[in-house]
């Protein structure tokens, strides 16, 4: 059998307890309201209601999740044709060999003979279907730098991205 003794303390209970009384003015305890209550009767909520904000953050989910699947752009990735590494093609060297006091040196590209003339033709040609625009150049010691200068200015005209400067014992 239920009795109003027994149950938990109503506001009606609080009302009657003098002790919870200030100057004629009702005070509940925080246990009793869920919210912070001064004596002077102005009440201030300090708890957030969470469950709007729920609603709106499952209604965003589902949103977001819905849809990238029907208004997205398809992409058509390349795949790859064979397994097999690309063959690395052999590498230019571009010789230039002393001919003398006051004489042009001669040119070589892979030990074949080049002119002057044919040197940055034949050097577009060779770096045209390559991914790799390296070229090195190689020179005995007795030829002036204004050669080794023109033939990598050549060679940069002729779409050469990077030359190596090779010593006498490479």
């Amino acid at each position: 059998m239920f009795s109003a003794a027994n149950a938990a303390p109503s506001f009606a209970s609080a009302v009657e307890d003098p002790a919870s009384q200030r100057n004629g003015k009702r005070c509940l305890n925080r246990s009793e309201t869920m919210s912070l209550t001064a004596c002077n009767g102005k009440t201030s909520n300090s708890e957030i209601n969470v469950t709007p904000l729920i609603d709106v953050l499952l209604v965003l989910l589902i949103i977001f999740m819905v849809l990238p699947h029907h208004f997205g752009e398809r992409a058509e990735l390349p795949q790859a044709r064979t397994n097999e590494p690309a063959p690395n093609p052999a590498p230019v060297v571009i010789q230039l060999r002393y001919n003398g006091f006051g004489n042009a040196p001669t040119l070589k590209i892979n030990h074949d003979q080049v002119g002057w003339e044919a040197l940055e033709i034949r050097l577009r040609d060779i770096f045209e279907n390559r991914l790799e625009r390296v070229a090195f150049l190689k020179g005995d010691p007795e030829i002036d730098f204004q050669y080794v200068a023109e033939v990598i200015d050549l060679a940069h005209h002729a779409g050469v991205d990077h030359v190596g400067l090779l010593g006498a014992k490479d």
